[in-house]
């Protein structure tokens, strides 16, 4: 998003200040309870700031707040025309501020800070401003009737909307509940993960000075077993929107039925194969994409490509391709230039990913390829990218969801097998297929149990298809494109009677 010289990532980190104080119908304010919580540099292991620990109480007051904004139309009820313009504002300043939101975002989340500047911030802009752009475009219907009918069906909006947000993309996830809850009408309380507050608090600043009203907007940092939790129970919140794992997910489903049948959508895990035949050309664009589908951002992303299915003809040439292609993705500081893979997200997580590699070495599956944390001196939560080879698709490091820079190398020989071995699994989230043959490329396509499924590519879509899953990995809705305003409205039939 930027030209000319790369920034002094590391001389404006010294000089940066956050904003730590939770963000309750227009105004920054102190929990409560006055209880603040340590975030995380996940590079060096030392503490950023200090946020604000907002609790039921909290949440409360920020969801009568949103209550309030939404009852009296300051936005609601503004013309659509208003709303476009006021989110396309929004947009404009997160990308003017797109070097210091890229900043906080790396010292938060331990991401190399050029991937963040590179995918995260374009990525929350379009979304702001695709979804703002779709604002006028939304129509709603009259139905065929008798000629003394008129039969209307209408779109209107759920009410308040709570957003729990993961710490793998902080800003992008926040644009992509923000931009179609505010497109619709709806005013919203935003949880953000606990070790990644920081971007969404100056976000709210931006949020402010777009103009966008008081209420309408408000975030409550905390953790999930209060804050996250209050807001899944509370009898005013109409729409509860959680991306994160499966198993927290199933949470907000408990909460919606032990209090007011809230709509829940949940965005969850995933454990996504990659489909290699053994009729392609070519095999460096297909290690190319392989790596990035399971080392950006370290392997942290719900549809990682973390299964590689290949077939046994290519396997061998397939991964002394993929060994030297690993090679040159640096691990490093995340500030640095030339940094491929930062650190991973907090002390227990990377434990949790050494685990994981441990059990498919006591499982029997080989090692080939890294395995190992690194930069322990940093203080830092670092782990070199890792693929395992003979693994079978029983094996814990198949079938559970690791989260890091953990490849599992599983083998077939017939396209019948490889469909097989990508659906034996509770989740479905994505998928990607790699092959020369139009009719292959069709009929696994069409096969495989995914919410996407990209061919020749690892790819989720832009912000024109929908995103989500099947099975275990999604409920209720789908992220992106119009389908997103489904979820986040409300279908309304008015039936007229006309006089004779």
């Amino acid at each position: 998003m930027t030209t000319g010289t790369r920034p002094d990532f590391a001389g404006m980190a010294s000089t940066l200040r956050f904003q730590t104080q939770a963000f309750i119908d227009g105004r920054f304010v102190p929990a409560l309870s006055g209880k603040t919580f340590a975030t995380i540099n996940p590079a060096t292991g030392r503490e950023l700031a200090r946020v604000a620990e907002c609790d039921g109480r909290d949440v409360d007051v920020a969801v009568a707040a949103a209550k309030a904004a939404f009852a009296d139309g300051r936005w609601a009820a503004l013309a659509p025309k208003e709303r476009k313009r006021a989110l396309l504002r929004l947009a404009d300043l997160v990308e003017a501020h797109a070097i210091e939101l890229a900043l906080v975002e790396s010292l938060d989340n331990g991401k190399p800070v050029d991937d963040a500047l590179a995918a995260d911030l374009p990525d929350a802009v379009d979304t702001l401003r695709w979804h703002a752009e779709a604002i006028d475009k939304l129509y709603d219907q009259v139905s065929p009737t008798a000629g003394d009918i008129v039969s209307l069906v209408v779109r209107e909006p759920v009410g308040v909307v709570g957003a729990v947000i993961p710490w793998n993309f902080p800003l992008a996830i926040l644009a992509m509940k923000v931009g179609p809850v505010l497109a619709g009408g709806n005013s919203i309380v935003v949880k953000p993960a606990e070790q990644t507050s920081l971007s969404a608090l100056r976000f709210a600043e931006l949020v402010k000075e777009a103009g966008i009203p008081d209420g309408v907007f408000n975030v409550v940092p905390g953790f999930g077993e209060t804050a996250g939790q209050a807001l899944g129970r509370h009898p005013d919140v109409e729409c509860l929107s959680f991306t994160g794992s499966t198993e927290v997910g199933r949470y907000f489903l408990n909460y919606s039925a032990e209090s007011n049948l809230k709509k829940v959508v949940l965005e969850l895990g995933g454990k996504s194969p990659v489909i290699v035949m053994n009729d392609v050309a070519d095999l460096q664009p297909v290690v190319e994409q392989i790596a990035i589908g399971i080392l950006f951002s370290q392997g942290e992303n719900c549809s990682a490509g973390s299964r590689l299915l290949v077939h046994a003809d290519i396997k061998d040439r397939l991964l002394e391709a993929l060994l030297a292609q690993f090679a040159e993705w640096t691990v490093g500081d995340p500030l640095a230039e030339g940094t491929r893979i930062g650190a991973v997200i907090e002390e227990r997580h990377m434990d949790r990913i050494l685990g994981y590699i441990q059990s498919g070495k006591d499982e029997g599956a080989r090692i080939i390829c890294g395995g190992e944390r690194v930069r322990a001196e940093s203080g830092g939560y670092f782990v070199q990218p890792t693929i395992f080879d003979d693994v079978t698709n029983a094996m814990v490091i198949a079938r559970e969801e690791i989260f890091g820079p953990v490849l599992s190398v599983i083998t077939f020989n017939t396209v019948e097998e490889a469909i097989a071995i990508a659906n034996d699994t509770p989740y479905g989230l994505a998928a990607s297929l790699y092959t020369n043959d139009l009719t292959t490329a069709h009929k696994v396509s069409r096969a495989i149990r995914a919410g996407t499924v990209s061919v020749n590519c690892f790819s989720e879509g832009d912000q024109a298809v929908p995103f989500g899953g099947f099975k275990q990995s999604g409920f209720g809705g789908r992220e992106k494109s119009f389908s997103a305003h489904d979820q986040y409205t409300e279908l309304k039939t008015i039936w007229i009677q006309l006089g004779a």
